[in-house]
């Protein structure tokens, strides 16, 4: 049972009865599992560490430092080390089949011999036919094995390599960090550790061709003598063209890679930046950016297509040049020499055993050379710099003094100076503070002063330059761009410690998520997205937060937690948690913020600025002494009265708008779905018809033509042998044999050209196939509507790009082609046979059937084992990239064991699918191959039953068919099993032409140009609603605006706020009633035309990558000139004139190299340029300090005096000099007039001035 692996039938049974799920599969072997494999690799590669930075140290006694200091420690001897049994098995394994494999072709031999002697045949005839059997089906059971060890180990070298590279990612210097993108560092993961097993699976073909090669030559030099080495020199010869080509193919290779990365780094951006595209109607500029990657990418394709032609013509014609110069020049040797049947068939099989070595070489070798650019980048990120413990003194000892008076820091610089990287110089200088244990310290300063990297600092992220730094007790960190995990959001906030209930709920209700949770779907058990994305900017922020708090830490790092949230939840936030009668008030709490009016709670004030402290002391004091602070606080007072924001009561949730809240209820992130049941002919027709008709007709027809001229040769062979046997006269034998050898060659030639055309053909409908899918599939996830990204993992549809992509670029044809190939062979094979002895057509028949019914089964169940396999290697990388993201965060909490736990974990159930895919492919070849020996018994059988009735050339000619028919049976499967699994990357690409698209960008009625002059807007009776099955979350709405008017829209979280917006630019499609701009309905014109004559500054600042310019003018619609006036009307001209390319400022993806503050103006620079007479301001005011907030709101006044304007307030302060005021209430219009009446009235709005503490003077 072991060996033919009727124990996995179960598996194979049952799914063909039903989809399998993960239950149904075999576990691994614990010795075969991440949880052993990792750590005994980790064990050898830090004994190899310690050995080289020995050696690094011993030699410098020595005169000889040079040679060692190259030494690095390397990858392969500790891979060795620990895999050294397995890889010596598989290799004894290799031995045996390779041998095997040598022994029917003379088995052969001696059978035709018989014939040829016509002695006592019966007997002979059966024990060699019997001989035959037996040698075949021991070949194939230990060819299994040899398969199924090597790609087990192969696995498993690929695991640890990957454990390793995990590891590694979560304790890399920042320096070190900078070098790689996340991308290159999940590249690592994903396709070098990748290479590493593709080249561990090979690693025996190393020798194992050589050897090969000299057997087969040795077998044949027995028949043919010298002439052999004719064939083997057309052989040699072929592989340096092969090289080359092979070289030529992967530099191909390489920068398709490099375009391809492009496209796919581009397209990540389009997806998170998708709803400044669709507000912004930007999407045919980028989708012409993608196009244009695009083409390039098949550019190379077509190349590569056309190398490949050349590669299936070596392939196809070297069996016929081999046997055309053997046998040519074994007749000039000597006269005297004449084919037999022996000679001629015993000659093709082994050549044909031959010419795998010979091929599979290049291949290899040129795998090796690929294996090690892998492996130095592998142990370039293996051996980058990690983080200096030495940064940061966790464990300094007090004072004795301290100790009488119980005073303890928690915190201490002492002339400390730190750097991000060599490049960025110094960041922070000299920093002198002592900061003590319990203390609330509240660090201030302007944008890019230095205050998160002062917590940086204190984490020992950065690099330490001088001075020390000390820290004593367990560390919280709430990063400024809050980082959560894929998980439920209670996982997020336990982070790994168990589950303390009244602990937890008081978290909770400290942290003012309470509300929050009755609003989401399922409570704390609500799945959230990846980075989030289905919970709003603030919930993000108090959940990271909730994870700090209940972590219970001695020293809290707090980077400007307040700043995502609104005022009052920051006052609850600061009253319930950080401050001093807050649950965290015995704790060391250092907080950078921007809101100054917590800071006379606090009881040390630390001023930044330029990375050096400009000053600190207590509230009282700094006011008294300073100046400057003075003036920050004078700037701030101003605002003072109306900073207190519409109040939303307290136990109300702040989410960004209601569209939100809608939608929460409505989706909960989706999972991808793995597709079950057989692919649809549907699906391979579409692909078809993207591929052409014309094509499919032309690469049929090539086809068939050359698999009857292969046929042809050997048939033309098999009678030129008979009739040397009816001959006499030696030089008769000669004009027969110029003539014979010339019509062979015509043959050949023949054949050779129709391959070339055939895979001409099929390159060119492929490329036309990749073309259309793509642009089918980027047209249609771009007309998706906003709601479908915001519910849909970004990772989803990148994979469509680039994994299902790849499948239709350079996988999906070759496995038609080859299927179409093995078709034509096994059938071509069988009627050879056959023809033969026509016997053999009672065993054709009950074969066939079994060998479909052993398809049918296997397919069923390989096809969902894949299916899963795929869906569980995205998890993997999934996981990896968000800890990427968030190293810094599970550092402070010193969290790295428990994830390196998790990737196990996650590594282990893709193991599970690769080694159940891996035993199911042994299971079918154990069978398929069965069936095949069981054809070459029955040829050798009625051969011999036949007896001296058939001459000795049928008999040559259907043995060495029937033993090349294995081959082509376990191949033909392989690719229709492909086929089929491989086609649900079409389904998945032709999924998205399916959904509901928004309304088309342009329709036959366009407005008028320079429409809307006026800025006049008219709701009549509008409802709106987020899917058919919710209620309205807007109810007739109707209001008018004046020309120019500026409206302020206020309202509790929910009212509908951002929903008005979102109906505006048709973001949201109306249930009733209409909307009117300037006498235009807005929903009988385009979207493109509607979006780009409105104006909008969104609420979270969104940058491309490229350049400023790009980003500000991405259409090229304005001239420098014009970008230059932008730029300083919002303060950035002498930012962008400092940069050294100014405009062609490179910014990086997500604008990561400019602050937040930096980001908003460039936004505001973006809706200067667009000036249309109606803009939409979605207040973000949040994440920028006050000078920047005062900018913003001064520029918008002034540039935007003449238009009107609408603005989305969460503070009051913003539209108390609005004209007038819209107060919303649950989806309708409670209260709509100037200010001052609505405070006359006494009604909603003036409730809320009261509520938040404002004093106005009514008479104003």
């Amino acid at each position: 049972s072991k060996v033919t692996y009727s124990w996995y039938s179960r598996v194979i049974t049952l799914g063909y009865k039903k989809p399998l799920e993960r239950e149904d599969l075999f576990e691994l072997n614990e010795s075969d599992s991440p949880y052993t494999v990792c750590p005994n690799f980790e064990k050898q590669w830090r004994k190899e560490v310690l050995r080289t930075t020995k050696e690094l140290k011993a030699p410098c006694n020595k005169e000889a430092p040079s040679k060692t200091s190259l030494h690095k420690p390397c990858l392969l001897y500790p891979l060795w080390q620990t895999f050294r049994y397995l890889l010596i098995k598989v290799g004894f394994l290799k031995v045996a089949a390779d041998i095997l494999a040598f022994v029917s072709p003379q088995i052969m031999k001696e059978m035709i011999n018989l014939y040829n002697t016509h002695s006592d045949l019966h007997w002979n005839g059966y024990r060699y036919a019997l001989a035959l059997f037996v040698v075949v089906i021991l070949q194939t059971l230990i060819h299994q094995l040899y398969q199924r060890f090597n790609m087990l180990t192969s696995v498993k070298i690929k695991t640890a390599v990957v454990g390793l590279i995990y590891r590694k990612a979560l304790t890399l210097a920042n320096s070190a960090r900078r070098k790689y993108t996340s991308g290159e560092i999940v590249n690592l993961m994903s396709s070098d550790a990748q290479q590493l097993m593709e080249m561990a699976v090979n690693l025996n073909l190393l020798w194992s061709a050589p050897f090969q090669i000299l057997m087969a030559i040795i077998f044949l030099w027995q028949e043919l003598g010298p002439s052999v080495l004719a064939g083997v020199a057309v052989l040699v010869l072929v592989i340096p063209i092969n090289a080359f080509v092979a070289a030529k193919v992967k530099h191909l290779k390489k920068s398709q890679m490099k375009t391809a990365d492009q496209r796919v780094k581009l397209l990540n951006e389009i997806l998170h930046g998708i709803k400044i595209l669709k507000l912004y109607a930007w999407e045919t500029s980028y989708q012409k950016k993608v196009m244009e990657i695009r083409e390039h990418e098949i550019d190379v394709l077509k190349s590569s297509g056309y190398l490949a032609t050349f590669s299936m013509l070596t392939l196809t014609c070297i069996p016929f040049l081999v046997s055309l110069a053997t046998f040519g020049i074994y007749f000039l040797l000597d006269e005297e020499n004449v084919l037999t049947a022996a000679k001629v068939f015993t000659s093709i099989s082994l050549f044909n055993i031959l010419r795998l070595p010979l091929f599979d070489l290049p291949a290899v070798i040129s795998a090796v050379a690929q294996t090690k650019i892998s492996l130095g980048r592998l142990e370039d990120f293996l051996n980058s710099e990690d983080l200096d413990p030495q940064n940061i003194d966790t464990n300094y000892s007090a004072s004795k003094l301290a100790h009488i008076f119980f005073i303890y820091h928690a915190v201490g610089f002492i002339d400390a100076s730190f750097r991000w990287d060599e490049n960025s110089g110094q960041i922070l200088n000299n920093l002198n503070v002592r900061i003590p244990e319990g203390a609330l310290v509240a660090v201030v300063g302007q944008v890019g002063s230095g205050k998160s990297s002062f917590l940086s600092a204190i984490l020992g992220e950065m690099e330490k330059l001088e001075g020390t730094v000390q820290r004593r007790g367990s560390v919280a960190y709430v990063s400024q761009q809050a980082w959560i995990q894929n998980s439920i959001l209670q996982e997020n906030i336990l982070f790994g410690s168990g589950l303390n209930k009244p602990y937890y709920e008081r978290v909770l209700e400290a942290c003012a998520l309470l509300p929050d949770l009755e609003q989401l779907p399922n409570g704390d058990q609500t799945e959230i997205g990846e980075r989030g994305v289905n919970i709003s900017g603030g919930q993000k922020q108090r959940v990271s937060l909730a994870r700090a708090v209940y972590s219970n830490a001695d020293i809290y790092l707090l980077d400007d937690p307040l700043s995502a949230v609104d005022v009052h939840v920051g006052k609850h936030l600061f009253e319930k948690l950080i401050g001093p009668s807050g649950l965290l008030k015995n704790k060391t709490r250092i907080l950078v913020t921007h809101s100054l009016a917590f800071l006379p709670q606090t009881d040390l004030i630390i001023v930044m600025e330029n990375g050096k402290i400009a000053d600190m002391g207590t509230y009282q004091e700094l006011l008294s002494k300073r100046a400057n602070f003075a003036e920050l606080l004078q700037v701030f007072s101003t605002e003072n009265k109306n900073e207190e924001t519409l109040p939303i009561k307290s136990d109300c949730i702040i989410v960004v708008s209601s569209s939100f809240l809608d939608q929460k209820k409505a989706f909960p992130m989706k999972k991808e779905t793995v597709p079950t049941g057989s692919v649809k002919m549907s699906i391979i027709l579409k692909y078809l018809q993207a591929f052409g008709w014309l094509w499919i007709w032309l690469s049929l027809a090539a086809y068939l033509g050359q698999n009857a001229l292969a046929i042809g040769q050997n048939l033309w062979l098999s009678t030129w042998t008979a009739e040397v046997e009816q001959m006499n006269d030696l030089s008769e034998w000669k004009q027969l044999r110029d003539n014979k050898l010339g019509i062979y060659g015509l043959l050949g030639l023949i054949q050779g050209l129709l391959v070339c055309y055939g895979a001409y053909v099929i390159t060119q409908g492929s490329l036309s196939a990749s073309r259309v899918l793509h642009h089918q599939m980027l047209d249609s996830v771009l007309h998706l509507p906003l709601q479908y990204f915001e519910t849909n993992p970004v990772g989803q549809i990148i994979n469509r790009f680039t994994k299902d992509m790849f499948m239709v670029d350079v996988r999906f044809h070759y496995y038609l082609r080859t299927w179409l190939n093995c078709t034509l062979d096994v059938l071509g094979t069988i009627l050879v046979i056959t023809s033969a002895s026509p016997l053999f057509t009672l065993i054709v028949i009950p074969l066939g059937y079994l060998y479909f019914t052993i398809q049918r089964y296997y397919i069923a169940s390989s096809r969902q084992i894949r299916r899963l396999a795929g869906a569980s290697h995205s998890p993997v990388i999934s996981h990896f990239s968000e800890t990427l993201l968030g190293a810094p965060t599970i550092r402070a909490f010193g969290h790295e064991e428990r994830f390196v736990r998790q990737n196990k974990d996650v590594v282990n159930e893709n193991v599970v699918y690769f080694y159940n895919n891996v035993i199911s492919n042994r299971w079918l070849a154990v069978r398929l191959e069965f069936l095949g020996n069981l054809m070459v018994f029955f040829a050798a059988l009625f051969a011999a039953m036949a007896g001296s009735t058939v001459s000795s050339s049928v008999v040559g000619l259907s043995i060495s068919y029937a033993l090349n028919i294995t081959q082509s049976l376990n191949f033909w499967v392989r690719k229709a099993c492909e086929i089929e699994t491989n086609g649900v990357s079409i389904e998945r690409i032709c999924e998205y032409a399916k959904m509901n698209k928004e309304a088309p960008w342009l329709t036959s009625k366009r407005p008028p140009v320079g429409w809307p002059s006026k800025g006049i807007i008219e709701f009549i009776n509008y409802q709106a609603r987020y899917r058919t099955d919710l209620g309205l979350a807007l109810q007739d709405i109707s209001f008018q605006t004046r020309s120019q008017e500026k409206v302020g829209i206020v309202g509790r979280t929910g009212a509908g706020k951002s929903t008005l917006t979102n109906c505006l630019f048709r973001i949201l499609e109306r249930a009733g009633g209409k909307i009117i701009i300037d006498g235009i309905d807005i929903s009988t014109i385009g979207l493109h035309d509607l979006r780009s004559n409105l104006n909008i500054i969104p609420q979270d600042p969104v940058l491309f990558s490229g350049t400023l310019q790009s980003n500000l003018d991405p259409l090229g619609k304005h001239s420098d000139l014009e970008l230059w006036e932008a730029l300083e009307l919002c303060d950035l001209k002498n930012f962008v004139q400092s940069l050294p390319k100014k405009l062609l400022h490179e910014v990086s993806e997500g604008g990561a190299n400019l602050s937040v503050g930096q980001r908003q103006l460039v936004c505001l620079a973006r809706a200067l340029l667009r000036r249309t007479k109606i803009l939409v301001l979605d207040e973000a005011t949040a994440s920028v300090d006050l000078e920047t907030d005062h900018l913003v709101q001064s520029t918008i006044r002034k540039e935007f005096d003449n238009c009107t304007v609408l603005t989305i307030a969460h503070r009051l302060h913003t539209i108390v000099d609005s004209e007038r005021v819209l107060v919303l209430d649950s989806g309708r219009i409670v209260e709509f007039d100037t200010p001052h009446n609505l405070l006359h009235q006494k009604g909603a709005f003036s409730e809320m001035v009261t509520e938040a503490g404002i004093t106005y003077d009514t008479d104003t």
